[in-house]
């Protein structure tokens, strides 16, 4: 079976604290069935600034400003240890500030959904006509604005949503229906902020590997919300929404959804697609969800930490042809977990991990990394999670004692040099193994890597639909150096070019 190699990745985050103290599902609910308590009053101080969130060690490994060996090095907390220096733009992607989002908002808007105030509109312009990414026809989407009383009148009479910088209205988002509870304006304003991220992602990828917009031919979108009406709530397409904005005019796309297993499953979807020749140049992508901005500052608040779920999370990954100079894809070495696999962590782990490279003839010893679920620990930790990434990487080391790749006395190194440090915020589907494949690209480009797994794992019972769990996986190797159409000759290509061959003596002889 064909692999696939992985051209560019592209990682960003978007600091959005007012959006997530307002928005997001935990102070939400506070407020609307508590009213202001002491939680959303201490929140507000416990919010981190751009500053902070861009030296916070995390948000520079996630973006590609550090290596995760010096993320690892780094002293935990890491909140209390920032990084100094840091910049806004890392080898993947950026950490966007707040108001520089809200007007990407306001771009990625074709229905009139968001409406800027003057003057900040006037501000932000300046602002993003300094981005990397945007050009002046993306940037020329972005509307002069409104007076701000209109906008005040819009969230008074209309139910329109304040959107906030520094305390301040500087916009709302408006309803896209008087009674469709799906075109309300909390959740337009959500579907467009994981619009809006992932068109940052697919502008980040295409500067990352010089690809014009014209030549992706599909997107995958693997977020986990849900673009539709009353009608059909989840019919989508974030894929082809955010290629209009970015201008991929020859791309199509679609939307995969599989909860926390989504960006994997997208991952094969797309390579499968690459790998058979129905297309040439694929894109996997997705945005953040602003419910789950804050979604455990209720504990960090009681811990006196700061609240760190401040960034929506974004990436986008190119997939194309193997010609033999990008690390590859293996179609060949897919985990599955299968309705009847059982849902317990040692049946999944076993059939994303172990019964894939037994099917392949490889062992746990034959990857050098495992990334799966890649939370920040200091955002889990607090709130009675754990530390996710350490307990799947502890669970792969345990499986791999219990059928004898590994000696007892041997788990704690296999853990410590086989299990990532956890870099990603808890978007849900955002830490799922994906984080890892700019890294793990980069390693084995360098050679100082050979082979890394990558698990998405997903809880389906959120649906209410099935208690059944959920996952996939797949493997990364180093380019392979082969050169397209090097594969070995057939007898009957052989057969044919001698013929040739000595058809062309004889007429020279003759």
């Amino acid at each position: 079976m064909a692999n696939v190699g992985i051209r560019g990745y592209a990682y960003c985050l978007n600091h959005a604290p007012e959006l997530g103290y307002h928005y997001g599902i935990t102070p939400n609910i506070e407020r609307e069935t508590k009213g202001e308590t002491d939680y959303i009053r201490e929140l507000a101080s416990h919010r981190q600034s751009w500053e902070e969130a861009k030296d916070y060690a995390p948000n520079q490994a996630y973006i590609g400003g550090i290596t995760l060996e010096k993320l690892t090095a780094s002293p935990q907390p890491w909140y209390d240890h920032r990084l100094t220096e840091s910049p806004r733009y890392g080898n993947y992607g950026e950490i966007m500030p707040e108001d520089e989002f809200i007007g990407l908002l306001d771009i990625c808007d074709v229905f009139d959904i968001i409406w800027l105030e003057k003057d900040f509109a006037a501000s932000v312009r300046k602002k993003l006509e300094a981005s990397p990414v945007l050009n002046e026809k993306i940037i020329a989407r972005l509307e002069e604005g409104h007076p701000l009383e209109e906008i005040e009148r819009e969230v008074r009479d209309k139910r329109a949503l304040p959107l906030f910088i520094e305390g301040k209205v500087v916009a709302c988002a408006r309803n896209g229906h008087e009674i469709d509870d799906c075109l309300f304006a909390y959740v337009l304003l959500e579907n467009l902020a994981c619009k809006t991220g992932g068109v940052l992602a697919l502008l980040h990828l295409l500067k990352n590997t010089g690809m014009a917009p014209e030549e992706v031919d599909f997107v995958l979108e693997c977020s986990e919300e849900a673009a539709g009406d009353m009608n059909q709530r989840g019919g989508g397409n974030f894929a082809k929404a955010v290629a209009e904005i970015a201008g991929c005019v020859n791309a199509s796309g679609c939307d995969v959804r599989a909860f926390c297993a989504g960006p994997v499953c997208a991952m094969i979807d797309a390579a499968s697609q690459v790998a058979s020749g129905a297309r040439k140049n694929c894109v996997v992508l997705a945005g953040g969800a602003i419910p789950k901005l804050y979604m455990n500052s209720r504990d960090h608040v009681k811990k006196k930490m700061p609240a760190l779920e401040d960034c929506l999370g974004n990436f986008a990954v190119l997939l194309v042809p193997d010609d033999g100079t990008h690390p590859i894809m293996r179609l060949d070495v897919l985990g599955k977990h299968s309705v009847g696999a059982g849902s317990s962590p040692q049946a999944v782990t076993t059939a994303l991990i172990l019964d894939p490279l037994e099917r392949a003839g490889l062992s746990f010893l034959d990857v050098d990394k495992f990334a799966a679920e890649l939370h920040i620990n200091e955002i889990t930790l607090p709130a009675g999670a754990g530390d996710v990434p350490l307990a799947n990487i502890k669970m792969t080391a345990a499986l791999a004692v219990m059928k004898g790749a590994l000696e007892k006395g041997e788990m704690m190194t296999f853990v410590k040099e086989r299990g990532l440090p956890g870099f990603a915020h808890t978007q849900g589907h955002i830490p799922s193994g994906v984080p890892f494949v700019g890294h793990a690209c980069d390693a084995l480009k360098e050679g100082t890597m050979k082979r890394a797994m990558i698990i998405g794992k997903g809880s389906l019972f959120l649906a209410r639909l099935t208690n059944l769990a959920d996952g996939a996986s797949f493997l990364l190797e180093p380019p392979t150096g082969k050169k397209p159409g090097a594969a070995a000759a057939s007898k009957e290509d052989i057969k044919a070019l001698l013929l040739e061959v000595l058809s062309d003596l004889s007429e020279k002889i003759d």
